[in-house]
């Protein structure tokens, strides 16, 4: 039997398997072999193409992992739901499609560790900066226009509710940011979002379907990793299965790109992570890692929900009798509402002068609805999503079994530092300080959640207890570093063995502010150059706010 061999094999096709398997593929001496587990990304299926059917693939397992976590000790032992993209594009398929980059500080603390010093924002901004082609302009010097992910900016004009969120957070005290993922984070503005003519702009979009027809790019999709393979601690190929069989392959360079929860679960399967965990599920030990698993952050998140006294919000989009006339808007036009990711816009703000930049992240809606596609409110309300950025909460990923089809142990362990249930009480009281001002006179009804019988720390804490939900924003399970608990170098290649590379939000030393999908793409971007050795791009001189009187304002 022939042995199939390849320069690189990149496991999965997600936002940073995407991107990888672009820039590796330039060049045609190099043939690249990707393996997705899921579907490819149906060109004719609505529910991934269409900005506001975002809820479908939520609630379905045919684009999705369909994670849970173990029973949370810190939420009434709730299990929390986690989903993850398994599809060509991966989770850039099922997101909410808003793009922030996090703040500048987020890079300058990865720097700050010991030996991540080419991983500072003027290292990282212009990877950030050739990823982009932001059809709002680059005239302001720090968005990118000459990329290949499409970045548009919403209108913010189907509800007068948006203006009178802008005009309410300056009313109390805070200011408005021109571009989030600029000079100033800190602030309120509009956020921009991977879509294009009305359509979900995907990783698979941008990278993939552009070059399918390079003859020595070869994608599989629904071919599940079971193993990495090994000879000694060199990683030569993979072992994966697809319709049933297994299947054998090889490559110079494995790259590993499932992101936050498949990456250290397939290195565990594989023989590399904490040596005594390995061998209680049967498992000999090639490299005792033990961060395997380890790190893992998130955002947590939560609704503050008003009913509204004027019919002006997205409500009537949802009734049954409309959404014929909205789908058949977007698909002859690419507009209305079925043509917005809804998530428009937000902003940034310190919930106290301890913390040197933002420490809670906003988006609002002009509706009252659930992740789920679910409304509390049958009638007219909006909402402000809130959660706080920058989480000293550490959780974990770990095999329950053997069996690579088994999904893993994910225990988040939310709430359970002093820190993160103070920033909660601090989210929950600065978001109904915004909600109550002057501008919402005109709308504002009863507060749906959390209620006005929840005022005290404690009620506010059940409260973010029992309907808590996650960002979908895991990360940091395989961070990069070189203390104790690193797994990958600053060349993102893995402690204790050769040619073994990890490519997804899984390497973040800690979480970024905001959504974490713009600062994959960058990481995948970046990576590109260190596998090929290519010479790095420039550093940026570009400047970034802080708020020097931050008891904690750092120098950048």
């Amino acid at each position: 039997m022939t042995r199939e061999n390849y320069d690189f094999i990149i496991i999965g096709a997600g936002s940073a398997g995407c991107v990888l398997a672009n820039r590796l593929s330039t060049n045609p001496k190099h043939q690249v072999l990707v393996l997705e587990a899921g579907h490819p990304d149906y060109k004719l299926d609505f529910r991934i193409h269409m900005p506001a059917a975002l809820t479908y693939p939520l609630q379905s397992k045919m684009y999705n992992w369909w994670y849970e976590s173990e029973p949370e000790p810190y939420m009434h032992n709730r299990r929390i739901y986690q989903p993850r993209g398994k599809v060509l594009g991966g989770s850039s398929c099922i997101n909410g499609m808003i793009y922030i980059r996090g703040n500048a500080m987020d890079y300058q603390k990865w720097a700050a560790n010991e030996g991540l010093e080419n991983w500072d924002y003027a290292h990282c901004l212009p990877y950030f900066q050739r990823l982009e082609n932001s059809l709002s302009g680059a005239n302001d010097g720090y968005k990118g226009a000459n990329g290949k992910l499409v970045l548009t900016e919403p209108e913010c004009s189907e509800s007068p509710l948006f203006d009178a969120f802008f005009e309410a957070v300056q009313q109390a005290g805070y200011p408005l940011t021109s571009n989030v993922n600029g000079y100033r984070q800190e602030g309120f503005g509009k956020f921009e979002r991977t879509t294009l003519n009305g359509r979900r702009y995907s990783a698979a979009r941008a990278f993939i379907h552009p070059i399918k027809d390079r003859k020595n790019l070869h994608t599989t999709c629904r071919a599940h990793v079971c193993r990495i393979l090994f000879e000694g601690t060199k990683a030569v190929g993979v072992e994966y299965q697809k319709a049933g069989q297994r299947h054998k392959v090889y490559a110079a360079e494995i790259i590993l790109s499932g992101g936050a929860i498949n990456s250290p679960q397939l290195l565990q399967l594989s023989g590399i992570g904490n040596a005594s965990e390995l061998r209680a599920q049967g498992i000999e030990p090639i490299v005792d890692l033990p961060g395997v698993g380890e790190n893992l952050q998130d955002h947590l998140e939560l609704y503050v929900q008003y009913s509204c006294k004027q019919p002006v919000s997205l409500y009537p989009a949802l009734k049954w009798y409309n959404q014929p006339a909205i789908g058949w808007q977007w698909l002859t036009k690419g507009t209305g509402a079925a043509a917005t990711n809804h998530f428009e816009a937000g902003g940034f703000i310190r919930s106290n002068d301890e913390v040197a930049y933002p420490n809670l992240q906003y988006h609002f809606l002009p509706i009252a609805i659930r992740y789920d596609g679910s409304s509390p409110q049958q009638g007219h309300g909006y909402q402000c999503h809130v959660g706080p950025m920058n989480t000293d909460v550490r959780g974990s990923v770990k095999l329950k079994s053997a069996d690579p089809f088994a999904h893993p142990a994910i225990c988040f362990n939310y709430l359970s530092t002093k820190q993160e249930r103070q920033n909660w009480v601090e989210a929950i009281r600065a978001t109904r300080t915004i909600m109550q001002q002057n501008a919402f006179d005109p709308y504002r009804d009863k507060e749906l959640a959390p209620g006005q019988d929840c005022q005290s720390d404690e009620q506010i804490l059940d409260f973010v207890a029992r309907e808590g939900e996650s960002a979908y924003h895991p990360s940091c399970t395989c961070k990069m570093g070189y203390d104790e608990q690193a797994v990958v170098d600053s060349q993102l290649r893995v402690h204790g063995c050769q040619n073994l590379r990890i490519v997804d939000a899984s390497v973040f030393p800690s979480i970024t502010n905001g959504n974490i999908y713009a600062p994959t793409m960058m990481i995948a971007e970046k990576a590109a150059d260190l596998i090929l050795e290519n010479a790095a791009l420039e550093p940026s001189t570009q400047p970034f706010y802080q708020h020097h009187e931050s008891k904690h304002a750092v120098a950048g």
